[in-house]
């Protein structure tokens, strides 16, 4: 596999440093509250962004377009910056990216370099119509139509495209748009230009967070498409070009995760050393750190070494990382609701008053776990998918990886890990042996056990060579890596006694096995790293 081109570390540091001047000077925090109040889209706020001046959409363009020619790692970087600093805006950026992908993956030569070229020169706001009213996220139940209009000669020139999408982001101020539609040889994506007849944006959706986002329905009556404008020249690769760009555009979401539970992680961190009760700050009291602050933080470093591992896949080319998206989608957007969540009650009573912030981070973060695709979606794919590469793999996917994990030091927790997921991987063959797989709540129980030592996984082995260079110390790191080694240990044990005696057929051997599993061994010096991380957090 061959590295891609990455963006230069100086430019990457100026595009964080004009985030941060940004948000001081266009977004303090009044301004982003009276956004929220409103409900309104920031349009002059937006096309500032995407103006000359800041051309923020640049980094998701390629270089031979007039892009920045980031790749993965450093578009995960600045995603998470951006919803730090507000998740509606990133929101309308992500729209920007995932509309433009099908053009990007799919797309003819002429194609890409007429429509990347003017998001890139123009800094045109993009639109990816997907989602219906009865279908969801479900592409395969596309009920929206194109029927192809013939010439004189019978040769096709053009589609006229009816239907409804719903939950569109950017949907009514969008000045492209690439819309799905089913047709005659399949699901094909269509580019679209702004007022096009028969292009109808419906009313701004008032939402529950991500409030100055634009979201709304669309209406597709007869719109007419000519055949120039079909992505790729083909019909019937919508499904391939769609499923292309889930690994890329499902990590994005999850950086989204991971900003906005720093973002609620680090106001709960400056509070807990302000507030005093009972004679000493909350941050001294371990009732507040390892209850509110530790485990999240713990599990927020666990997605950005799960995240930081796909994104490093992505930019060596490798392909078909559907699940992986899935995965760092799944567990890096439940991880920083969880933490949006607990910020609220770390604040207490302030905590559910608007100008502390908090409750909006919470209100927005929600939708985190269901955009791109539900978490419950999520854990359809990750376990239906790793189920059949344990089968194929006769157990080897697992084994492998228990291998790696094995040779780590002691000190990353990965030897430890590497023995429960081998007993994982008995567990999945076992249930698969007496047929349990086709129960979806068998499947869910697998999907958590396969999401959280895949992503501890990740955390051991950046613990082994982490020396520094990101905001945390090496001791730190590891103390983390430790840490959710035995919450994923600790999942894999409840999960597999839920499948194992809590199904009608039992699996006595797998009992037994399921013994061998110290928990008591696996839970030593857990209170010391706790006080480790707590020490750094609060510093």
């Amino acid at each position: 596999m061959t590295q891609q081109n990455k963006m230069d570390p100086e430019i990457l540091s100026m595009v964080l440093d004009t985030i941060e001047k940004l948000e001081r000077e266009k977004l303090p925090l009044e301004t982003k509250l009276d956004m929220d109040r409103s409900g309104e889209f920031p349009s002059e706020l937006i096309r500032f962004m995407l103006g000359p001046d800041i051309a923020l959409h640049l980094i998701f363009i390629p270089e031979e377009y007039g892009g920045l020619g980031a790749g993965a790692a450093e578009i995960a970087i600045v995603s998470e910056r951006m919803a730090k600093m507000d998740l509606a805006i990133a929101t309308s950026f992500l729209a920007i990216c995932l509309g433009m992908d099908p053009i990007r993956v799919g797309a003819t030569p002429e194609q890409r370099e007429k429509y990347i070229t003017k998001i890139a020169e123009q800094g045109l706001v993009v639109a990816y119509g997907v989602t219906e009213p009865e279908a969801g996220s479900n592409v395969q139940s596309l009920k929206t139509k194109a029927e192809r209009v013939l010439d004189d000669d019978g040769r096709v020139k053009g589609y006229k495209i009816n239907g409804q999408k719903q939950f569109i982001t950017n949907g009514g101020v969008a000045q492209l748009y690439t819309i799905l539609a089913d047709a005659p040889d399949g699901p094909t994506f269509f580019i679209v230009e702004t007022g096009a007849e028969g292009l109808i944006p419906g009313k701004h959706e008032d939402k529950h967070g991500i409030r100055a986002s634009d979201t709304c329905p669309l209406s597709l009556e007869d719109l007419y498409v000519p055949v120039e404008d079909l992505v790729g020249g083909v019909e019937g690769q919508g499904l391939k070009q769609a499923n292309q760009v889930f690994g890329y555009t499902r990590l994005m979401v999850a950086t989204f995760g991971l900003g906005g539970g720093m973002a609620s992680l680090e106001k709960t961190v400056r509070y807990s050393k302000e507030r005093v009760q009972f004679g000493t700050t909350l941050s001294r009291k371990q009732g507040y750190t390892h209850r509110l602050l530790v485990p999240h933080a713990v599990q927020l470093e666990a997605a950005r070494a799960y995240i930081e591992e796909v994104a490093r896949r992505l930019d060596t080319n490798e392909e078909d990382l559907q699940v992986e998206g899935s995965i760092a989608k799944y567990f890096s957007t439940e991880a920083g609701d969880a933490m949006a969540n607990d910020g609220i009650q770390a604040f207490g009573g302030y905590g559910y008053i608007r100008e502390y912030e908090v409750e909006k981070i919470k209100r927005d973060v929600k939708i985190l776990t269901i955009y791109e695709g539900t978490s419950e979606i999520q854990r359809n794919i990750i376990s239906m998918f790793r189920l059949r590469t344990t089968v194929r793999s006769k157990g080897g996917f697992y084994r492998e990886m228990a291998d790696r994990l094995s040779k780590l030091p002691e000190d990353t927790g990965g030897p430890t890990l590497a023995e429960a997921i081998l007993i994982m991987n008995d567990v999945i063959l076992s249930a698969r042996k007496h047929k349990l797989t086709k129960s979806q709540h068998v499947m869910f129980l697998l999907a958590d056990m396969m999401t959280w030592t895949e992503t501890g996984n990740a955390l051991c082995h950046k613990g082994a060579v982490y020396a520094g260079g990101q905001a945390r110390t090496p001791s730190f790191v590891k103390a983390t890596a430790r840490l959710f080694a035995r919450e994923a240990i600790e999942k894999v044990y409840l999960n597999s006694i839920k499948i194992v005696q809590g199904c009608e057929k039992r699996d006595d051997e797998m009992a037994e096995t399921l013994e061998s599993l110290d928990m008591g061994k696996v839970l030593r010096d857990n209170l010391k790293d706790m006080d480790i991380i707590s020490a750094e957090l609060v510093a």
